[in-house]
């Protein structure tokens, strides 16, 4: 009785101190389209000698403010970006918009490389900050990118 009692409660305590295999949250739609364009932004620079940017909750959060408020009234538009400038603690700022890239790999490659301004952005050599939001509305991608320095 005892050996079978043993065998049960070791049983037991592997089933507690196991880690679950069930799947991590998946990545919203907005998290994987925002990390594609991050991503492929950053080749674009290493691909021209850039220093890689790194992701900035400031710049972030602006940019997905960005983003809902042109998916809500189904347009593009830039933001302020004084703004920007004093709640970041930045010494310069830019910002990319876009709408209707299915991917973000697509909206950096097939959109903003392809336009002289917003390549100009992406390619900045002084910009080290960076933060993406996309927001999908009417079946079309609207998409803020934002950089900086401090």
């Amino acid at each position: 009785m005892n050996r079978v009692l043993a065998t049960a409660l070791a049983v037991l305590l592997l089933a507690v101190v196991v880690p679950s295999t069930a799947p991590a949250s998946a990545a919203t739609a907005e998290q994987r389209y925002s990390n594609a364009a991050f991503s492929s932004t950053n080749a674009q620079r290493e691909q021209r000698d850039r220093a890689e940017l790194r992701k900035n909750r400031c710049l972030t959060r602006f940019a997905v403010k960005q983003a809902k408020r042109m998916a809500r009234q189904r347009e593009i538009f830039h933001q302020d970006l004084g703004p920007i400038l004093r709640r970041c603690g930045l010494s310069m700022v830019g910002e990319n918009v876009a709408v209707g890239y299915t991917t973000g790999r697509s909206v950096v490659r097939e959109g903003w490389m392809k336009s002289e301004g917003h390549r100009a952005n992406i390619l900045q050599p002084r910009y080290r900050l960076m933060g993406i939001g996309a927001r999908k509305a009417g079946g079309s991608w609207y998409v803020a990118q934002v950089f900086g320095r401090k």
